[in-house]
């Protein structure tokens, strides 16, 4: 941790998340106004005192739709990923560990998910599935799910040759023991470190299925529904294009050098 704190590009990346992160967490006393609550009288205004950030076409704040917007990225960000990490992990070391057919079967299918562009696969889902959270979720941890099992096994297949690896064998250890307390320990720097990048991948892609009316919908705001909502009133009132967008690069710049940070930091060669 010293280490890490001493790169101020990781130091940069974690205060974004950190802002990011506790403005989901503490919306509602965060938010100065309710963000699905409409105020026609307020209903396109420009920046200002009231609304520091301005008010959209049915006069909810900007502002407050941002923070409360922050929840649904992170909570889309988080399951997807976690879930993708936690069966992509356990697939991709079973098929280096054991190879053979385990491996060519676990491999094929994901080449057949590969096969597919990311937000391709996506939208197939959610389209087919029907629009809401918990189907982005799923939508977007079955893309990510082929990154890490790929990951995983390239590293199993590179540990399980080790000396300490046969030691244990010939000490009679059995194959989930071998898997569990030895493989699984060593192969997850590079792993964790791809949970961070991907991270921000899913927040794009929840912004992508949001913009297109296939993740989650309203009235609970997302920046990507935020953004669909103002491309009728880019020339009249931009600010309600701006400053989701800007939420979408900080918060996915923020995650990207967090990544970068630990990949430095977790590389033995480094």
């Amino acid at each position: 941790m010293s280490r890490l704190l001493r790169d101020p590009r990781t130091v940069f990346g974690l205060a974004i998340v950190a802002v990011v992160a506790i403005a989901a967490l503490f919306a509602p006393w965060l938010a100065p106004f309710d963000p699905s609550n409409p105020d026609f009288s307020a209903a396109l205004a420009p920046p200002g005192a009231t609304n520091l950030l301005g008010g959209d076409e049915l006069g909810r704040d900007v502002l407050s739709r941002i923070v409360y917007g922050a929840r649904a990225s992170l909570l889309v960000g988080f399951l997807s990923v976690a879930g993708a990490l936690v069966l992509g992990t356990a697939l991709g070391l079973s098929a280096g560990y054991f190879g053979g057919a385990v491996d060519a079967l676990v491999m094929r299918a994901m080449d057949v998910l590969f096969a597919f562009p990311g937000i391709l696969l996506a939208l197939g889902i959610t389209a087919a599935l029907g629009p809401s959270l918990t189907n982005a979720i799923l939508a977007i941890a079955v893309v990510n799910l082929p990154v890490f099992a790929r990951l995983a096994r390239s590293q199993a297949l590179v540990i399980r040759a080790l000396d300490f690896v046969e030691a244990k064998r010939a000490l009679g250890f059995g194959s989930l023991d071998i898997l569990v307390r030895t493989v699984l320990p060593n192969a997850i720097a590079p792993i964790v470190v791809q949970a961070s990048l991907l991270f921000a991948s899913a927040i794009i892609t929840e912004s992508y299925l949001s913009f297109l009316g296939l993740g989650v919908q309203p009235p609970t705001p997302t920046w990507g529904n935020m953004l669909r909502n103002a491309i009728g009133f880019l020339d009249t009132a931009s600010w309600m294009a701006w400053f989701p967008g800007i939420a979408i690069f900080v918060t996915v710049l923020g995650f990207n050098l967090l990544g970068d940070g630990l990949r430095d930091r977790l590389d033995p060669r480094a």
